[in-house]
């Protein structure tokens, strides 16, 4: 059974720093695609990190890029997203998901998956 258990987030005054964890298990996490969404009240869940971890390929959108980094630990089975220079349009929930059958391209094919396993989400909240 897939599972996708995430931790930590918070609250953190713009320009600050947040780290996001997701615990993998369930599933054989060197062969998937790994992701990190966020999703506004009302609003569809984005992409802001994937990780192709059948080559280690990563892609950021640029609203995320140069700020955002996927950190992952194939021993521990662990995704987690450090979160620098945060501003207040940042402020969402945060979700990590996996998707089985699109690893072995690229971060950006990753991107364009489907994800059917998600974690529960956690809140991050940066003030001005």
């Amino acid at each position: 059974q897939v599972q996708l258990v995430q931790s930590g987030g918070g609250s953190v005054q713009a320009g600050g720093s947040l780290r996001v964890s997701c615990a993998a298990s369930g599933f054989y996490f060197r062969r998937s695609c790994l992701g990190w969404f966020r999703q506004y009240p009302g609003k569809e869940r984005e992409g802001v990190a994937f990780l192709d971890n059948g080559g280690g390929s990563t892609y950021y959108p640029d609203s995320v890029k140069g700020r955002f980094t996927i950190v992952h630990d194939n021993v521990a089975k662990t995704l987690d997203l450090q979160m620098n220079n945060l501003r207040p349009e940042d402020t969402a929930m945060y979700y990590c998901a996996a998707d089985l059958d699109g690893w072995g391209k690229s971060g950006v094919y990753c991107s364009t998956r489907q994800y059917a396993h998600w974690g529960q989400g956690t809140q991050v909240t940066v003030s001005s």
